[in-house]
């Protein structure tokens, strides 16, 4: 586990997600047991469309992931409240259609985000977070991690390395 705190004052616009506009090959990292001190990471692959909405201010993502035990698909959703200056990002796992996560808020400061939530898993009280690094000089990365003691210390058990598939670059003007 990781120590990283959060950002003094998320500063956040309604452009700070135009990165993500496009299609993507995503290179996934998981582990397969979360917060037991495990290493037994899961790679695949995935693929994924996001498109902006509500006139700039929030997007949503299309993600198909091609997991060894079959494939399924998910939304991301976000949304920006211009008077917080706070995103707010909620997941919708296809295999539990019902089921909305609790969102993660936040926002950006310099090139990293940060966005958390308080959640549980397998009854237990943890604490989520969501580490975005829009200019990664590999593509932009995308870290989950999970905290059992309120914060102080951080498992990192997902990471999504997004590669673009239609040429253009936002983040350079493309």
């Amino acid at each position: 586990m990781t120590l990283h705190s959060a950002p003094a004052a998320p500063v956040g616009t309604p452009s700070d997600f135009d990165f993500l506009i496009g299609r993507w090959r995503v290179e996934h990292h998981r582990l397969q047991t979360r917060l037991a001190g495990a290493s037994d990471w899961q790679v695949f692959a995935g693929h994924c469309e996001a498109r902006p909405l509500l006139g700039g201010f929030g997007n949503v993502d299309d993600n198909h992931l091609e997991l060894p035990a079959g494939p399924y698909r998910a939304v991301s959703l976000r949304s920006f409240d211009p008077h917080t200056r706070q995103w707010s990002i909620w997941w919708l796992d296809g295999r539990q259609p019902s089921q909305l996560d609790v969102p993660v808020r936040g926002g950006f400061a310099g090139d990293e985000g940060l966005f958390f939530a308080e959640d549980r898993l397998d009854g237990r009280a943890i604490r989520v977070r969501f580490r975005w690094l829009p200019r990664d000089p590999g593509g932009p990365l995308w870290e989950q991690a999970f905290s059992a003691d309120g914060g102080q210390s951080w498992e990192t058990n997902w990471r999504m390395r997004f590669l673009r598939l239609d040429g253009s670059d936002p983040i350079d003007g493309g």
